[in-house]
């Protein structure tokens, strides 16, 4: 096993981090780096160790699943408002493992196919199989968060849906999948800024959309929503984890705590060999 990078968290990022009763959205400091006393320098040290432990453990679960009878999967749901940094967690983070072993999906706007059916059909087609991890970009909860603030759906229907998801998430996680539900947290001054600098950047123009002004005006609405959703699918099976946002090497590195803590739960092995290896030494060498 590599080397772990734990050396500069003072606290359990899942016990830090995970949305309990009484949780409060509006308490979170987005400035704030939760546990971790390393500063800026020590996490980019840190977020290389941790790479090095990921992408064994993942090369682990994948290899587990090929050799053997065994089910277990990860799920890491990102949901944040627009220029949190959801693209960052994907390069940083789960780009420093083998993308064999990875599905990512990023749910957009619903197709008419997918309209056509209950709102989970398109995400049963995209969970991970044994052996992956699996990262949704959005997710079902854009049902219960674009969906109330922007009442696409009755309030009856938004009402169903919380119920739904909870049943969902424990049919998957009874099955063998470890869910990790992260928002990334960032003020609303920081997205400001960050939205401003894609418009002060021709480099960065490609990721301005105009639709995200429309969508940062129903801020508080947002709020308000993804505090109901921590109120109703924050669950023993599948809790949810708010990440403090606007420094991005710590929400990098957060994230990056939270697999790491679910894969060394898991604790994948390596497949024993099906065939006498001692004698495939010999036929080898004879050639």
């Amino acid at each position: 096993m590599t080397q772990k990078n734990d050396d500069n968290w003072t606290g359990e990022v899942d016990e830090l981090l995970r949305v309990g009763k009484g949780f409060v959205l509006a308490d979170v400091d987005p400035e704030s780096t939760p546990g971790y006393d390393g500063g800026k320098q020590g996490a980019e040290k840190d977020l290389d160790t941790g790479a090095r432990e990921l992408d064994e453990l993942q090369e682990r679960l994948f290899a587990q699943s090929r050799g053997g009878s065994a089910t277990a999967s990860v799920l890491l749901v990102l949901q944040a408002m627009d220029s949190a940094g959801k693209g960052g967690i994907i390069r940083h983070v789960v780009g420093s493992v083998d993308p064999q072993g990875i599905t990512l999906t990023a749910f957009k706007k619903p197709t008419d196919e997918e309209l056509a059916h209950d709102f989970l059909w398109r995400v049963e087609q995209r969970l991970p199989e044994p052996g992956f991890i699996g990262v949704f970009d959005r997710s079902q909860y854009e049902d219960v968060l674009i969906g109330r603030v922007r009442s696409l759906a009755p309030p009856d229907e938004i009402e169903r849906r919380y119920g739904a998801i909870n049943e969902f998430e424990k049919r998957l996680t009874d099955a063998g999948t470890r869910i990790i539900k992260v928002m990334l947290y960032i003020s609303y001054e920081e997205q400001g800024s960050r939205l401003m600098e894609r418009l002060d950047r021709p480099d960065k123009h490609w990721k301005y959309n105009p639709g995200d002004v429309d969508e940062r005006l129903r801020w508080p609405q947002y709020m308000e929503a993804y505090q109901t959703v921590f109120e109703r699918t924050s669950t023993d099976q599948a809790p949810w984890y708010v990440v403090p946002a606007n420094r991005k090497w710590y929400a990098r590195l957060a994230v990056q705590q939270l697999l790491l803590g679910a894969l060394r739960e898991i604790d994948p092995q390596w497949p024993v060999a099906t065939f006498d290896v001692e004698a495939e030494k010999l036929r080898l060498a004879a050639t």
